[in-house]
């Protein structure tokens, strides 16, 4: 991940800062995911309005406590409807999280503090409260079909004051 503070102080500018979205490397794209987890929880879309719901269920293949994918390298293909992040999903995914750097990057907001990039250390999401740990309820194979409605949340649309 390198020192993105050391990059800072030498007068670099960050290349989520200086690049577009499609202009990121693979290793620079991977690095913008803070590991919160947010995204990989389930979503049920309302058929009538095409409000998007959460839930505090996770997708079969997300760890709870580590807020990662259990085996990301082949989740598209355990996971059909897995949604794989590129820019232009970036660009029309409604129901990012607004603590999402994908999302702050694409609108040319800053990162938060707690960013990975910024603190340097992957635990800073887990200790500003800003991931799933000890927020999910189970894994979408725990529940029905019918038991998901009960587990609608709204905090993971939603910007903590952890956040601010």
């Amino acid at each position: 991940m390198g020192d993105p503070k050391a990059a800072r102080a030498g007068g670099a500018v960050p290349f989520w800062q200086e690049k577009s979205l499609d202009a990121l490397s693979p290793s620079e794209w991977e690095s913008l995911c803070d590991g919160c987890g947010r995204c990989c929880l389930l979503k049920l879309e309302d058929e009538d309005t095409g409000e998007v719901h959460h839930t505090d269920v996770g997708c079969t293949l997300l760890d709870g406590h580590g807020c990662r994918c259990r085996d990301y390298p082949r989740r598209q293909a355990r996971v059909p409807d897995c949604v794989r992040l590129t820019p232009e999903a970036v660009r029309t995914i409604p129901w990012l999280p607004p603590t999402c750097a994908y999302r702050l990057v694409r609108d040319g907001e800053p990162l938060f503090p707690w960013h990975p990039l910024i603190s340097g250390r992957r635990a800073s999401v887990h200790e500003a409260g800003i991931s799933i740990r000890g927020r999910m309820s189970g894994n979408e194979e725990e529940f029905t079909d019918d038991e998901l409605t009960d587990r609608i949340v709204a905090w993971p649309a939603l910007l903590p004051e952890e956040a601010a």
